[in-house]
């Protein structure tokens, strides 16, 4: 316990852990003790001179060591490092934001959290297409070294996870809504490993924290915080994507959007998100111009290869542009292609099965399928 005393993160668990010290109490106190050791010598009235209730009082007077030193045990067998507010290598945009968490738990590389991030968020429930395109943009995007960031969630989250970390030299940051010793939500155990082996996960919660509602919008700020901006690929309405990119707008940061059908109820979000002045993307590109005029010195120069996300595919015959003519962007019914096509069930069924083969669209639940936008510009030159 000396060795840990003198190093000062003894003091910043127990008062991380003491009952109702959130984030934003932690930094008043902070602001007027300056440090969790002053914090902890203070008399009962003074911390109730601070607002704190009974219960948090109780707990900086007699913090729980037995429990501290139960974290310290945890944190060093499991590699996982710590940062402070006052520890130069904080990430630096993070710090600028209005309550950044005064404590991080970090599980892989902690240096990341100083690089340039492109947040990605989502839908836990997307499209097929929207699940690839977010998997797509952040492969471009990590391929070039920009970190990718988002929350580890079903869905949007954890396609951009995997797709940044496709290329050799991507990275991403998964930051969690539990403590950094769960996995929530428990499907993602083995991308939670790949991303701790090539990227990180951090959580601003004690160890042991259960996924209450209340922590994901908490986190959702670091996310906006510590990126340049915010790339929202499908959202309802009503949606944790958009309280980040509310959270990216008022910390300065830059919000993008990727436009949807207008029968896609999870492009209702992006496109309010556009209404309201965020940037209309369609391809990775687009992201790299425009923050290039708020960072001129990118990661690298994208080539063309690297934005494109177009997939080449033969060219068809009259039959098969006919099929994905009538192939939506939205999920379309295999009876619906029949009908508007003139063609035989067996032979639309086959079709559908080489054009899904050669990349043009993607199959979804219930026999319904989905155009791959980036072919749609096929059908105008066949008309």
């Amino acid at each position: 316990m000396a060795e840990h005393l003198q190093t000062g993160l003894a003091e910043w668990l127990a008062v991380h852990r003491a009952p109702g010290v959130g984030a934003a109490t932690l930094l008043k106190l902070l602001a007027q003790f300056n440090n969790p050791q002053a914090i902890l010598q203070q008399s009962s009235a003074k911390l109730l001179a601070c607002e704190l209730k009974q219960q948090s009082v109780d707990a900086l007077l007699a913090p729980d060591w037995e429990q501290v030193e139960k974290d310290l045990s945890w944190l060093d067998e499991n590699q996982v490092s710590t940062l402070t507010l006052f520890d130069a290598d904080y990430p630096p945009l993070l710090k600028e934001i209005a309550d950044p968490p005064p404590l991080l738990f970090i599980l892989g590389d902690k240096n990341l959290l100083k690089s340039e991030q492109i947040a990605i968020v989502g839908s836990r429930t997307p499209t097929p297409m929207g699940e690839q395109t977010a998997e797509d943009f952040a492969k471009n995007l990590a391929n070039i070294g920009w970190t990718i960031t988002s929350g580890m969630a079903l869905g949007i989250d954890a396609a951009c996870h995997r797709g940044a970390l496709m290329p050799q030299n991507g990275h991403t940051i998964a930051v969690i809504g539990t403590g950094i010793d769960r996995v929530y939500p428990a499907r993602n155990r083995d991308l939670a490993h790949q991303i701790a082996e090539k990227g990180a996960i951090i959580s601003e919660f004690p160890l042991g924290t259960s996924p209450l509602p209340g922590n994901f919008p908490r986190r959702n700020r670091i996310i906006s915080g510590m990126s340049r901006g915010v790339f929202v690929v499908e959202a309802a309405l009503r949606s944790g994507s958009l309280i980040t990119a509310k959270q990216a707008l008022e910390q300065g940061r830059e919000v993008f959007a990727l436009p949807g059908s207008i029968h896609n109820p999870l492009s209702r979000g992006c496109h309010q998100l556009i209404r309201e002045g965020a940037k209309l993307v369609e391809t990775a590109e687009h992201i790299y111009e425009e923050l290039l005029e708020i960072l001129p010195n990118q990661p690298q120069v994208m080539s063309d290869g690297q934005t494109n996300t177009q997939k080449s595919a033969p060219e068809l015959d009259s039959e098969y542009q006919l099929v994905l003519k009538h192939v939506g962007f939205e999920q379309t019914a295999v009876d619906t292609i029949v009908e508007q096509s003139g063609l035989t069930a067996d032979a639309v069924c086959s079709m559908l099965l080489v054009l899904e083969l050669q990349g043009y669209i993607i199959s979804t639940h219930g026999g319904h399928y989905c155009k791959i936008s980036e072919h749609a510009e096929l059908e105008d030159a066949s008309e």
